[in-house]
Order: structure tokens, then sequence, then C-alpha cells
């Protein structure tokens, strides 16, 4: 008898739709942010630049989420790998995809500036929007301060991330307008004081296109993100085995366990294609699988979690 698997399997996304659609979105994202940031005024009034920098996040998540997992941002895509919800062979990949699509998106908004004749260099308008610390920031903030703005804000968008887009209550739907929401008021927050962008890819992408005190300074904006990244994915990490325990009990737990990484948050693995392969002899298993010690467990890695298979790719 054919199982519904077999009828109807639901096949990931490949690794280059997932790559393009992670540079597609980082490209948007980029456009959006730098172009709306030149084009106005982000010191004196943060919060066009900051709602149009979210309400892009949103959109390009609602847009690829399906496909690639809507991470558009090293930060999120390094707080994925550390929670265990993506290889590192394809965060790699996806990092490189985003630092592609961002740096096209700044070279089409540079090409715009060029042909405005009020704007006479076009790297310094890149200078308005680029980040920076002391001298360089509107708030002079110090070195010290951007360092601590940018580690905390990443961490809370990476968590943010996580929290949305996984566990058995969450929302798949909602979790676009939650980073979407937080990337708002995270950079209405940091733009005051020196354009943070929360992003080392779209920081990368001005610094191209900007003086070169920018790029002596992008260490910055690759360092404390990550940092803050790598945080909230330990904690998350952390929260999801106490999770486990609770749920699973002490035997169960261990004997779920081969190398710490939940296989059914990464994006490498399609669990269908496993599913269906097997799915011909459930029937006959079944009887003698019935007083096993771990059905419960198998059952539900099997089943899998709605949150987490739409923002891993698997459902569309």
């Amino acid at each position: 008898m054919t199982s519904p698997a077999q009828a109807a399997p639901d096949h990931q996304p490949g690794l280059t739709a997932r790559l393009s659609a992670e540079a597609l979105g980082s490209m948007f994202i980029v456009v959006v942010a730098v172009g709306v940031g030149i084009f106005s005024n982000p010191s004196g009034a943060p919060v066009p630049v900051a709602l149009a920098a979210g309400l892009t996040v949103t959109v390009a998540m609602l847009a690829f989420g399906h496909v690639s997992g809507g991470h558009f941002n090293p930060a999120i895509t390094l707080g994925n790998l550390i929670a265990g919800r993506i290889r590192a062979v394809a965060a790699v990949a996806y990092l490189a995809a985003q630092l592609i699509g961002s740096v096209v998106g700044a070279a089409l908004i540079y090409f715009v500036v060029t042909t405005v004749p009020v704007l006479k260099d076009a790297r310094a308008a890149f200078d308005v929007v680029a980040p920076g610390f002391g001298e360089h920031a509107a708030a002079q903030t110090q070195m010290a301060g951007v360092l601590m703005v940018e580690i905390l804000g990443s961490a809370l968008l990476v968590a943010v991330f996580l929290g949305a887009t996984a566990g058995r209550r969450a929302v798949p739907s909602l979790a676009p307008f939650a980073v979407g929401l937080a990337t708002v008021v995270l950079l209405q927050f940091g733009q005051v004081l020196g354009n943070l962008p929360f992003n080392p890819a779209r920081a990368t992408a001005q610094a191209f296109f900007s003086s070169s005190w920018v790029i002596e300074g992008l260490w910055l904006f690759w360092v404390a993100p990550l940092l803050g990244a790598a945080l909230a994915g330990l904690v998350f990490r952390g929260f999801q085995g106490l999770s486990e325990a609770n749920l699973a009990g002490p035997l169960e737990l261990q004997a779920g366990q081969d190398d710490g990484v939940n296989e059914a948050f990464d994006a490498d693995r399609d669990l269908t294609g496993e599913v269906t392969e097997t799915g011909g002899s459930d029937e006959r298993q079944a009887p003698a699988k019935k007083n096993t010690v771990h059905p419960a467990p198998a059952a539900a890695a099997a089943a899998g979690d709605d949150a987490r298979d739409f923002f891993d790719g698997k459902k569309g």
C-alpha cells in the first residue's frame, strides 16, 4: 500500500536555488536600506530608513524564506549553524551568496548615485550611510560603545529569528514580521550611534563604495555581530537541549543523540526522502516496533515541525 509520503513527496529546494534566494534577498535589502539612507537623512530622521529596511527584511523573508530559510545575514547564518540548523558547508555557501548579493545591490545604488547631478561625489554619499565609530559616527560614539551595541543587537536579532522559526508552537507566517520589526527597532537605535547595520554583508558591500576609513573599521562590523550571533546560537541550543530533556526523559534523550546536531533543523537533509524510501515496509514492521522503548521520538522526527520545515526550505 502506498503511503502518503510516497504519493506526494515534499522535496526541499536544491542548494543552487537556496543560494540564489539568499543572494536576491540580500541584494533587495541592501538596495532599499542604502538607497533610502542616501536619499534621506538617516542621522536626523532614522525612522524612515529603519522602517524601510525592516519592511524589506519582512518582504524578503516572505518571498524567499520557503526556499532558503530567509537568512540574508551572515550573523543569522552563524546563529543557525551553532544552533544545529544548518551544516557548515551550506553555511559557508550562504555567506558567499549573501556577500555577492549585497555587493551587487550596493553597486546598483552606486550607479544610481552617479546619475544624480546634485551628488558630486558618490563615495561621499556612501559615507553618509557607512557604519563607523568615533569621529566617523553621528553621535561620536567610541569603539567600545559601538562594539557593545553591535554584539547585543546582533544577539537579539538572531535570538528573535531562532525563536520565531522554531518550536512546536511557532507560527511560520508570523516569523518574518517578528524579524522585520526587530530589525526596525535595532536600526533606529543603531543609526544614531553610527549607522550600525547588524549585518556584516551589508557593511562589507557599503565599504566597497565608500572612503578608505570605512574599510579600515570594517573588522568591527564582522567581529561584533558574529560574536553576538554565536552567543545567541549557544543559548538557543542550550534551551533546546533542556526542552528535549524535559519532554523525552533521560533514556529517550540519550538514545536520540549522535553528534549533538538536530538533523530536523538541517537545511541540507531531506527527511521526506528518507520516509519515502522506508515507507513501503512500515506496515509490516509496525507490530514489531509497537513495544520498543522509543516510539515517540521516532514518530516526532518523522513528522517534523511545521515551523522548522517552513524556514528550512522543506515546506512552501
